[in-house]
This record gives structure tokens, sequence and C-alpha cells, in this order.
């Protein structure tokens, strides 16, 4: 098996979330899929079927699985446009595609004689958005943690726990407060400096595609890239979409929790998502900002629900970071946002709004 396979086929088993769409089959581009991915965007769950099957398409993009299901639309040229947008924004924020625009920004590629980096609007907007997360979280969420997250590979036919002196020489370029963004312009104030955009960039493409399909008249999708599951608007006939919770380090079929959703979005962040197993300790990918390792505290995975993406992918990695307590105190402060959060015996918080099923 190529390294891209097993990177497939563990985004498959990690998915975070499998949406439960209703008894009938989902087409790929319509015709009948049959293959693994529809195991994640299917279910046998009761719910009224459509007298119109959906459109879908599913490719592995943004390095993991992205499926787009269009159910008030047989016109395939937007799940083709869906596609190309996932392309020109992995060419923007991936960390370490050589030609992209963030990449570029990292290795000083963009900066003029003093240092400044003029940016695409879509990536300065990427990029304010996550020192907004970081000002939120106090430092718990950080995009300046690039030169450490830089040495953890999650991804590698044989991850191993980065040299302690690395981590610790990496440590002093980690902080948002020396990324000075004004407009489009980009200064980082210490040599060395790189931003990872990863636990942001899949919520704020997610929104785009959603503007995209209903600036061309889409009224019930559902965009899920690699379990960041964002529903535009219901089914068609009224009823909302199913979005079941994957049960931490079970089959991703196997569901904790299943909740009722239209038109808002779903993400989770935990530890089972990708990693890796050394000298009988578990490293999982969410890196702590202040110690440069996985954050420790007693939880296994929170989900936010939320009408922006964007804020879902900002806020679970937040509230993973900030722990139950903190995390909690911080989803009951904001509006339009209700979270849950697994603990490690398997119990299950939620935040005073939460949908329970």
């Amino acid at each position: 098996m190529t390294k891209r396979e097993k990177i497939i086929a563990a985004v498959f088993l990690i998915c975070v979330l499998a949406l439960f769409v209703g008894a009938y089959a989902l087409r790929q581009r319509g015709q009948q899929d049959t293959g693994s991915g529809s195991s994640a965007t299917q279910s046998g769950s009761g719910a009224q079927a459509s007298s119109q099957e959906p459109i879908t398409e599913t490719a592995f993009k943004l390095n993991t699985v992205v499926t787009i299901s269009i159910y008030d639309s047989q016109d395939t040229s937007l799940l083709d446009g869906c596609m190309e947008l996932c392309d020109q924004y992995e060419q923007m924020f991936s960390r370490t595609l050589e030609t992209s625009e963030l990449y570029r920004l990292n290795h000083g590629e963009l900066a003029d004689a003093d240092g400044v980096s003029h940016l695409s609007p879509e990536l300065a907007e990427l990029i304010g958005r996550g020192l907004e997360y970081g000002q939120l979280s106090g430092g718990r969420f950080d995009i300046a943690i690039g030169p450490v997250s830089s040495l953890w590979d999650f991804t590698s036919d044989n991850p191993s726990v980065p040299e302690d002196s690395l981590i610790q020489a990496a440590l002093p370029l980690v902080d948002y407060h020396d990324v000075v963004l004004d407009g489009q312009d980009l200064t980082f104030q210490k040599e060395g400096m790189q931003l990872d955009l990863g636990a942001i960039a899949k919520g704020y493409i997610a929104d785009r595609l959603k503007d995209y399909l209903l600036e061309n008249g889409v009224k019930s999708a559902v965009i899920n890239l690699g379990g960041n599951v964002l529903c535009v608007g219901s089914r068609p006939d009224g009823t909302p979409f199913r979005v079941g919770l994957q049960r931490p380090f079970a089959d991703r079929n196997e569901t904790i929790a299943t909740i009722e959703v239209s038109d808002l979005s779903v993400v989770s962040s935990g530890i089972y998502e990708r990693y890796f197993e050394q000298d009988g300790q578990l490293y999982h990918h969410i890196l702590d900002p202040a110690t440069g390792y996985p954050c420790e505290n007693n939880l296994v995975a929170v989900t936010i629900l939320s009408e922006e993406s964007t804020d879902g992918d900002g806020l679970s990695t937040t509230c993973f970071a900030l722990g139950l307590e903190n995390g909690m105190e911080l989803i009951e402060s904001l509006e339009n946002v209700e979270a849950m959060f697994i603990t490690e015996d398997n119990e299950l918080h939620y935040s005073s709004g939460f949908p329970q099923g």
C-alpha cells in the first residue's frame, strides 16, 4: 500500500462525523456509489426519503477525503466547481505544498526588502481569523505554531517524537502576537516564524463552498471536508439532516451521538484523528503552543455546532486546548455556538443549547 493510499484509508477510518441522509443511496455523479466512501455519508436512519436522489462527488483533496452532495439540483458542473475551488484554496493555504502562497510566505519568498509580505485577500482574511482565535483563547490557539508543527509528521509511514532540543529551539518562535497583519500586508517580528493554518483552513473553505453553491441557486446540500460537515439548508422536503458523531477510536460507522442539523456546521477535533504510539504513549496532533507537545488533559474530543464552519474549526481546537471547564465557559459566553465534550471516561458533556437526540 502506498503512502497516499494509507492516508486515504486512515482518513476514512478516523472521520469524526458520519452524515445520515436517509435510506436512499447516494449516486456518484448520478450513478450508484458502492465504494467505501458511501458508508461515511449514508445510513438507514429511517428518515423520510427524497423523491429525487442527490448528486455527489468524492475526491482526495486538501489532504483529506472531500465529499459534496447536492439534493435540489442535477447540475453536475456545480460539483466540478466545488472541487476546483478546493484546488484553488489548497494553492493558497497548504503549509507543505511548495507552490502554495502560505508556503512561500513561511519561507520568505513573498517578503520585500523591509520584510513585508503582500497577501491575497483570502489568505489575509484567514490569517486574520486565526489571530482572532489566538486572542480569544489567550494563546491556546496559535497559528504561529508552524516551527513546532513542522517537526511532527503524523502521516509518515514511521512517525516518531521529534528531538526535544528541536522543539525547545522552535518554541520561542511560537507567538501570534509577533504576527503583524495590516490589511493584506504581513510582517513577522522574528526571523524563522511560520504559520500553520491547518486548524482553521478546512472550515473557511467549507464556508466558501457554501457561498458558491448559494450563489448558484443551491438550497439543499452537504459539504463534508474529511469530517468537517457543513449543511446547506435542509433536505428538499424541509426535514433536517442527521449527523452522527463518531465514537472515539471506534469504527467510523459507530456513533456516540446523533443530532439533527439544518443550515449549520458540525466540526470535531479529537485525539483519535491523527496519532501514533511510541514507547507505550499516545501522541496526537493537537499540539500545545506552550510546550510543543500534544495537549494533555482528560479530553478525547470536542464537537462544535455553529453557523459558520470557520468558527467550528477554530473553536473545536481552541476548546480542546482549553480543557473541559474553560472550554465550556468560553462556549457559554458566545452566541449561536454550542459544544459537546467527550472525556476519557466516554462521558458526554453538553453546552446548554446543544441538541440531544
